[in-house]
């Protein structure tokens, strides 16, 4: 998964569940804890999250993340750069599924 596509990712996963622990979105994500607590720590330097506390608790549970306007201005770009890399990875696929289905058809003459 390249960053891009992560950061996209853990913004939508944050967007919906703002509460979740670093440990349940690097699950959720399907990537270590490490890669997560740096990409969230990149993402609260650039401004795109903060870090709130909603209980005034030295309980790990008791933060929360949320998108800043910043954040929620340049989540189109994000999404924008996963749709194109999406399509691009399609239309590679599709081209793919060209060759070897022609292959397959060459080979059964």
């Amino acid at each position: 998964m390249t960053d891009g596509v992560f950061y996209y990712h853990v913004l939508k996963q944050l967007e919906d569940n703002p509460h979740m622990t670093q440990r349940q979105l690097a699950e959720a994500l399907g990537v270590s804890l490490g890669k997560t607590n740096y990409m969230i720590r990149s993402l609260l330097d650039v401004g795109w999250l903060k870090l709130g506390n909603f209980k005034r608790s030295n309980n790990k549970m008791g933060y929360s993340y949320h998108l800043t306007p910043k954040g929620l201005a340049d989540i189109a770009n994000v999404t924008k750069q996963f749709l194109d890399q999406k399509r691009a990875e399609y239309e590679r696929l599709a081209l793919e599924i060209e060759a070897l289905e022609l292959e397959v058809s060459e080979t059964q003459k």
